[in-house]
């Protein structure tokens, strides 16, 4: 009886370590305003969403002093009660870069804002995540903001890591944070080429197989944003929000020269920005197969499974672009 008792319990227990638990679905939230609209509420509602990174503002230089102070703070519309919020700061590499930076003065400030906030519209965090793509040149600012950011905030501390940070830790450095997100995008040069700025599975098997020996747990954020980057005279001249090939092809001063690229056919305005006749308009999307391709790409090269996959970003622009199951899928896949 003690015997088969004892089998049952080692049966047990070899079943429940073979069970990995699928990561859930995040999704950073990235608009100065927090409102979500019906699409984006059904979406969360559909995918049993429970936590929102949300922007909370930038740290940048302001233009006279040339003082780091916020930027763009957001303003909550609604309450955020049935979510687990973690407050992002992104701050610009200029400001780590600085020469003369007040470390313990931007990490005080940053926190008791981030404070500010959250007493303002009744929400208690428990995680607080730094967004910055720190260079060999800002790195002793950034690994000290850190520390002492740690130090003060009492928070758990999570921070965004780019694929080269990941390839070269022992030069770039680890900073000193609970967990890290690699942000698995932006991996190319916008330019007036056909390749694709946001994603190339090219680009990301140089980085891939140094995901095995970084030495810090990372989740993974993954790209549902769409841009168009705006040639002219074979140059850039800016990225355009808010437009795709859908958006495109209904509009009578644009043509379809091929899948990516527009040609402007007559002069005219489009949501506030001008466009000259002849101007090129490239599409740089992310589909519902790349999506599957990256998280299978990332499966295979992780040694610990992520906990969280967060997809940037929430907006109902971004969602109707893919089927209604597609953030499932995607985890389906770790």
């Amino acid at each position: 009886m003690i015997k088969r008792y004892f089998f049952g319990l080692l049966f047990l227990l070899l079943i429940s370590c073979g069970k990995t638990e699928k990561p859930i679905v995040a999704f950073y939230y990235w608009k100065t305003i927090f409102k979500l609209s019906q699409t984006e509420k059904e979406v969360l509602r559909d995918n049993e969403v429970s936590k929102l990174y949300i922007r909370y503002f930038d740290i940048g230089l302001h233009p006279i002093t040339q003082d780091p102070f916020p930027v763009s703070p957001v303003h909550f519309k609604e309450n955020t009660n049935n979510f687990t919020i973690v407050p992002v700061v992104f701050i610009q590499n200029k400001v780590m870069s600085m020469v003369n930076l007040d470390i313990d003065d931007l990490a005080q400030k940053t926190i008791r804002l981030v404070e500010e906030i959250n007493v303002k519209n009744k929400i208690s965090c428990q995680e607080i995540q730094i967004d910055c793509d720190w260079t060999l040149k800002s790195k002793d600012n950034y690994l000290k903001f850190i520390e002492q950011f740690k130090k003060l905030s009492h928070k758990k501390l999570s921070a965004t890591i780019r694929l080269h940070q990941v390839k070269y830790f022992k030069t770039t450095k680890i900073p000193n944070v609970d967990s890290g997100v690699l942000m698995y995008y932006n991996m190319g040069t916008i330019a007036p080429d056909s390749l694709n700025s946001i994603y190339s599975k090219k680009v990301a098997e140089k980085y891939l197989k140094s995901l095995k020996k970084y030495p810090l747990h990372l989740d993974f954020a993954l790209p549902i944003y769409s841009w168009a980057v705006h040639i002219r005279n074979q140059k850039v001249i800016g990225l355009r929000s808010k437009l795709n090939v859908n958006e495109l092809k209904k509009d009578a001063n644009f043509k379809s020269i091929t899948p990516i690229f527009f040609k402007v056919i007559k002069s005219n305005y489009k949501n506030g920005v001008f466009y000259e006749e002849n101007d090129l308009l490239k599409i740089e999307a992310i589909s519902s197969e790349d999506l599957k391709e990256m998280a299978e790409e990332l499966q295979e090269n992780v040694v610990q499974a992520p906990k969280e996959i967060i997809f940037y970003d929430l907006d109902e622009f971004n969602i109707k672009n893919y089927e209604k199951n597609i953030f499932k899928q995607v985890i389906s896949c770790f």
